[in-house]
């Protein structure tokens, strides 16, 4: 999967690592949707869990920028939300007992 260049600097950008540092620190630094079912795990990706980024909404600091529109996950938790991210390469992705291991 190939991202857009505008959300690639997106992602690279000081306004988005700075927002992604303080959103994770404002959750205690848990994954949300495990610490819902009561497992403490720490959170490793601040997801765009409403509107993902896209070309076109990527200057838009109301969706890439906004707490709403985030949520502290683990990378099991991820890997399940983005099944295309991880799954494209099974020699690189795979889940054992839960967790995303890398290759």
């Amino acid at each position: 999967m190939q991202r857009d260049q505008k959300v690639v600097q997106f992602y690279s950008s000081g306004a988005w690592k700075k927002c992604r540092a303080s959103y994770r620190k404002s959750v205690g630094g848990l994954c949300e949707r495990c610490l819902k079912m009561g497992i403490y795990t720490p959170g490793d990706i601040v997801h765009h869990n409403i509107h993902h980024v896209t070309p076109e909404n990527v200057s838009n600091p109301e969706i890439t920028l906004s707490f709403e529109n985030l949520e502290l996950l683990c990378r099991k938790c991820h890997a399940e939300e983005h099944p295309e991210l991880y799954g494209h390469d099974k020699r690189r992705y795979t889940i054992i007992d839960g967790q995303v291991v890398t290759r």
